[in-house]
């Protein structure tokens, strides 16, 4: 804990990236891309940090140079909807619509690191080409097993490839799986709710081999949720209990649906066998004997509607980063500005926190190559901020996205102005 107190400690703003280019990108036709537009996405790769709009531009910018790289939008009229960075082969997959195809097929290309930092975008390869993606169907990207799993809403097929090498591994076509979950090692489909059940199959993840096939019994009330963790199934139904099934010896465990109200989102957290719940923007640890482990001091979410993509939580599951509101003593913090809050998951102890009071720009001395304002005699040493607009208490206004780099313990924030804010020690 004192080790992550210390991490944090003196994190600063460094600098301010700008995804607005008035220009756009030389390709780009499209007006939706040539306007200032939100950050919604941040994914950080190697010495990249890659910025995606709510408008579908996206852009790498150097964290060597502090210099933009490169639109990733290689052509006139795509719009980026995800990222994703594959660190099995070193590459960011992105996933796109067309206005040549009406916004309606998903596509997918691969490009390595190495080529983006040359800034040459357009030498990446498509991927699942033979995949009919139209709306309602779907790509998502498995890190936990090393996993795609897409479905062709036109002949209601699931495949699932390897991330790896992106061959395909084997295929589910049944029109009555209404959604699949995964987890480590294992897949659950839910299928398509009958009178007084949900009839439900486990796969092995690796070649599709079903493990068990059971129903579970269902009140007449709607369905809330059915997620799957291990070998632990949490359903939850409308003004119900939540139960916690155990697959494998039908062992029950309830909540009470008045200590456990549904939740908007959920992460599992594998290494520790717990789960975080958020709801109201109040974040929530509990363990899978339906007791509640933590709740989080000081940690008052700012998006009521839990957007995940301002939540951070590390590789080792023991600190969550989130976007939060600030304390009513900061007399910076009027307005718009929350804080950036680091938790201990374990403990719920706040561990650091950059708001308005305490997260100053960095001021470095210039170099002569540095732009700097101002005369000085030659027995001064000269001294600027590296080039930021923004305030720091501007630059924690309406965070609409966070990412944390846990090799370079650096913070990335987005906001509305399509800024990206780099907060480092």
């Amino acid at each position: 804990m004192s080790d992550a107190q210390e991490r944090f400690r003196n994190i600063r703003l460094q600098i301010e990236y700008d995804t607005y280019d008035p220009k756009g990108p030389s390709v780009v036709v499209l007006p939706c891309l040539r306007k200032r537009s939100k950050i919604i996405e941040i994914v950080a790769a190697q010495d990249i940090v890659f910025a995606r709009a709510q408008s579908g531009v996206c852009v790498a910018f150097s964290r060597e140079t502090n210099q933009r790289i490169c639109f990733l939008n290689v052509c006139p009229d795509e719009v980026i909807k995800s990222l994703f960075y594959n660190k099995n082969n070193d590459s960011l997959i992105s996933v796109s619509v067309y206005a040549s195809d009406n916004y309606s097929s998903l596509k997918c290309r691969s490009t390595r690191i190495e080529y983006i930092r040359r800034g040459q975008p357009d030498a990446g390869f498509a991927l699942f080409e033979s995949e009919s993606l139209k709306w309602p169907g779907f790509v998502e990207f498995d890190d936990v097993n090393g996993k795609v799993l897409t479905y062709s809403a036109q002949d209601s097929i699931y495949k699932v490839f390897d991330l790896k090498n992106y061959t395909m591994l084997y295929s589910i076509s049944d029109k009555n799986v209404q959604e699949i979950k995964t987890s480590p090692g294992i897949m659950l489909l839910i299928f398509s709710k009958e009178s007084s059940h949900v009839p439900l199959k486990i796969l092995s993840i690796e070649d599709g081999t079903v493990l068990k096939s059971f129903n579970h019994l269902l009140y007449r009330n709607k369905v809330d949720f059915i997620e799957q963790f291990n070998e632990k199934l949490l359903i939850k139904q409308e003004n119900e209990n939540l139960q916690i099934l155990d697959v494998w010896t039908f062992e029950l465990t309830e909540i009470s649906r008045s200590e456990f109200m549904t939740p908007s989102a959920f992460i599992f957290l594998y290494e520790n066998q717990l789960f975080l719940t958020f709801r109201n923007r109040t974040v929530a640890v509990w363990n899978f004997r339906g007791e509640l482990v933590t709740s989080f001091e000081d940690h008052l979410l700012w998006h009521p509607d839990c957007n995940t993509n301002s939540i951070y939580v590390t590789s080792d599951q023991d600190l969550i980063i989130s976007y939060c509101k600030a304390d009513s003593d900061d007399p910076l913090s009027e307005g718009n500005a929350g804080s950036i809050n680091v938790s201990n998951i374990l403990t719920g102890k706040c561990l650091a926190k950059i708001r308005a009071n305490n997260g100053f720009p960095m001021e470095k001395e210039c170099s002569d190559a540095d732009d700097c304002s101002g005369s000085t005699s030659n027995s001064m040493k000269r001294k600027c901020v590296s080039k930021i607009r923004s305030t720091v208490a501007e630059a924690l206004e309406d965070i609409t996205a966070l990412f944390y780099d846990e090799e370079r313990n650096e913070i990335y924030t987005g906001n509305r102005h399509g800024l990206v804010h780099v907060w480092s020690n």
